[in-house]
């Protein structure tokens, strides 16, 4: 468990404290990074949408400021969560930003009840959106998925989607469909995308993916049959790579990293990495 950073329900009247500012899975940052006096903010009048009190970092309160549209602010400009993720190794950091552009994915998308069409309240006492009017009550939202790493001895079957940075592979993941388990969306998904067949997944880890409501159960699974036949518009380029031949890779902080380099270490007599944040 992480010491740096916790989440905690913090009420908005509180004074003081830092603010992230989310807007269309963008952070606003500067040279200082993406923590940003809270008093400082209130007085640029923004767009808000939906401020929220997300919790403890390093021992001060943050908070959310969700906006209604990316606006400039001197001296700051925006970036995505996933350049973030690439350019920092700071494990903590990449969770509070997670949990907040998730919080603040939720917030926009729950201003008014899909019941009845009233607006929408925060809660004063709980991570919920109340309607007024009906009385429903709607909380953050996950979304499980699943991701797999698919080998054979000294191989691992990667591929590439269309929207991947250039040169990189990954492993295979999909969202689960109502009424399957998170295993036959494995099983499903690999097929799917790739055409083989695979013996039983077994489960790994977990990790919140806020693209832009996630959890992803990471799995592995050995190789059973069949030829590699790519799904066409979803996946650009699979095929089997040896460990000791491998392309470009994830970015450390992902669950797909991390289920690579931990078949790594465990076929080559390594350590086990650590597990993502």
């Amino acid at each position: 468990m992480s010491l740096r950073w916790h989440a905690a329900l913090l009420d908005p009247a509180t004074p003081g404290g830092w603010a992230v500012v989310h807007c269309q899975q963008q952070f606003l940052f500067d040279s200082n990074g993406v923590l940003f006096p809270r008093d400082w903010l209130k007085r640029l009048e923004l767009p808000l949408l939906s401020e929220q009190g997300l919790g403890y970092f390093d021992g001060d309160a943050v908070f959310l400021f969700e906006l209604d549209r990316p606006v400039a602010v001197p001296g700051a400009s925006w970036q995505g969560l996933r350049q973030f993720m690439l350019h920092n190794d700071d494990r903590d950091l990449f969770r509070m930003l997670g949990y907040a552009a998730q919080i603040g994915t939720w917030a926009t998308q729950h201003r008014f009840c899909g019941h009845c069409g009233a607006r929408m309240q925060q809660h004063a006492r709980e991570r919920a959106m109340h309607c007024p009017d009906c009385g429903i009550h709607h909380y953050p939202r996950l979304s499980p998925s699943m991701i797999v790493l698919i080998t054979r001895g000294d191989e691992l079957l990667l591929a590439r989607s269309p929207r991947f940075a250039p040169g990189v592979y990954s492993t295979l993941a999909g969202y689960v469909e109502p009424g399957e388990s998170v295993e036959q969306c494995v099983e499903r998904e690999v097929r799917e995308e790739v055409g083989v067949s695979i013996h039983s997944p077994r489960y790994i880890t977990s990790q919140g993916w806020p693209f832009p409501h996630s959890l992803m159960l990471g799995f592995h699974a050995e190789y059973a049959a069949g030829e590699i036949v790519p799904q066409p518009e979803e996946i650009e380029d699979a095929r089997w790579f040896s460990i000791h031949r491998l392309p470009e890779l994830p970015a450390r902080q992902s669950i797909a990293r991390y289920l690579i380099e931990l078949y790594l270490a465990r076929r080559l007599g390594r350590d086990d990495p650590v597990l993502p944040g």
